[in-house]
């Protein structure tokens, strides 16, 4: 969970974003839209929080400065393993008898058909180029 870092009571804008700068003061700029240019950011109040390694800071719905502890490189958690349902055997059904089929009388076989040949590409002439004359 976040904890409190410092109160500034900060009332926040919309269409701007607000965040806490290089000198750990907050500082706002205005979001950037279609067509519209964003400003320089802006100073709104002087903190002056020192940051500390691993820690995420923001500033909260309150206005205050806040931070959070970054989740980097733990132990990932094991799966558990799904409990195996049981597979309920089916029963054999009684087998047929396969009823003997009569053999039905040969057809003559139909001429084979001959493939047609594929007429081959008609060859390209190339032109030949005109060299200049020293």
């Amino acid at each position: 969970m976040a904890e409190k870092v410092a109160k500034a009571g900060v009332k926040k804008e919309a269409g701007f974003l607000y965040y806490l700068d290089k000198d750990g003061d907050i500082s706002r700029a205005k979001m950037a839209r279609k067509g519209e240019r964003k400003g320089r950011p802006q100073k709104v109040a002087r903190v002056g929080v020192k940051r500390a390694k691993g820690f995420l800071y923001f500033i909260d719905t309150k206005g205050d400065v806040s931070r959070a502890k970054m989740a980097r490189g733990g132990v990932k958690r094991k799966k558990k393993a799904a409990p195996k349902k049981k597979v309920a055997k089916k029963k054999a059904a009684p087998k047929k008898k396969a009823a003997k089929k009569k053999a039905a009388p040969k057809k003559k076989a139909a001429p084979k058909k001959k493939a047609a040949k594929k007429k081959a590409a008609p060859k390209k002439k190339v032109a030949k180029k005109k060299g200049r004359k020293k």
